[in-house]
């Protein structure tokens, strides 16, 4: 019968993708990340007029999740804590973790959910690079922020400028609000748990991760709402681009690794080679156990079929 192919997947690549090539791609990447974020410090000035503004539009929207919560995260040291932690965490544990479990249990997806990741990820350097935007919690104390990680510090293993081990927090910047790459790997994690995940507890994390890191980010004072929601758009605009990002990737590697083109999926209807090539068999010869549709040669008249195949009283083929 034809060979089909799910609608949205793609087809296995030729060379299959091994460890040892992916996790120097995956912290090239990174370190691109990093570094971009530490060389495009942005100007202070700028960055907090961008968070201001950021407020302002919230208001005339008739959005201010950021202020309850922060309060809620300083008053309850029971909720503030585990959120540090969470917040600290959770964003460079957990997306790792899923690329490794699709890599290992879903390989044929895994390129393209990586690819879509990585697109997403240099959106949003881009975006700190544009927009350097000032937190709330850096913003002056007038306008009822709490920075809860300087004010949990004593918990954890951050200090007081950043969510980055004590004595590091000038390796970072600061300034990189916009958008939320937390809630936008996050988003990524739960849709991939979500698609690809096969139990109840999967489901479950696919849903909560997201919603609880989107709570996180705004609780502790380190993401405006639409810092978040912006996050949310990297990573569809990052979805959107990534088949055009695959498909530049393989005209490059069929150009300088011409041995490691793509094995192109099979269009609808196309049909699988014959395994049987080039073999003979005898009119009204079959293989044991094999069945024939009945809309061909009607119900018990398979071809060769016996007596006791066709029904009791059915007349045997002629020989």
């Amino acid at each position: 019968m034809p060979h089909t192919e799910t609608p949205g997947t793609e087809a296995a690549p030729a060379t299959r993708l091994r460890w040892w090539t992916e996790l120097p791609l995956i912290v090239l990447v990174y370190a691109c990340y990093s570094a971009g974020r530490l060389v495009v410090r942005g100007d202070v000035s700028d960055a907090v007029d961008h968070g201001l503004a950021i407020l302002r539009i919230e208001k005339a929207l008739y959005l201010n999740a950021e202020h309850p919560l922060n309060r809620l995260f300083t008053r309850e040291p029971w909720i503030g804590i585990p959120a540090d932690f969470w917040y600290a965490s959770l964003h460079y544990l957990v997306t790792p973790a899923v690329l490794i479990w699709l890599f290992r249990s879903h390989a044929v997806r895994y390129r393209a959910a990586r690819t879509w990741l990585m697109t997403s990820t240099f959106i949003g350097l881009i975006g700190f690079t544009l927009l350097p935007t000032c937190p709330p919690r850096l913003l002056d104390a007038s306008y009822g922020f709490v920075d809860t990680m300087a004010h949990y510090s004593s918990y954890g293993w951050w200090g007081g400028e950043a969510s980055a081990p004590r004595g590091l927090g000038g390796m970072t910047n600061q300034y990189a609000a916009m958008p939320s790459l937390h809630v936008g790997w996050a988003l990524w994690c739960g849709v991939i748990l979500w698609r690809y995940g096969r139990t109840r507890l999967t489901k479950t994390a696919a849903v909560v991760y997201p919603l609880v890191t989107t709570i996180v980010v705004m609780g502790t004072a380190n993401h405006y709402f639409l810092d978040a929601a912006a996050g949310a758009a990297v990573m569809g605009a990052g979805l959107l681009l990534a088949p055009f990002v695959t498909r530049g990737a393989d005209r490059l590697k069929a150009r300088f690794l011409p041995g490691a083109t793509p094995v192109p999926a099979d269009s609808e209807g196309t049909p699988a080679p014959i395994v049987s090539a080039g073999c003979q068999t005898s009119p009204g010869e079959r293989f044991p156990r094999q069945r024939y549709p009945e809309s061909r040669y009607g119900s018990g008249s398979e071809p060769g079929a016996s007596p006791s195949d066709a029904g009791e009283g059915a007349a045997a083929p002629a020989r």
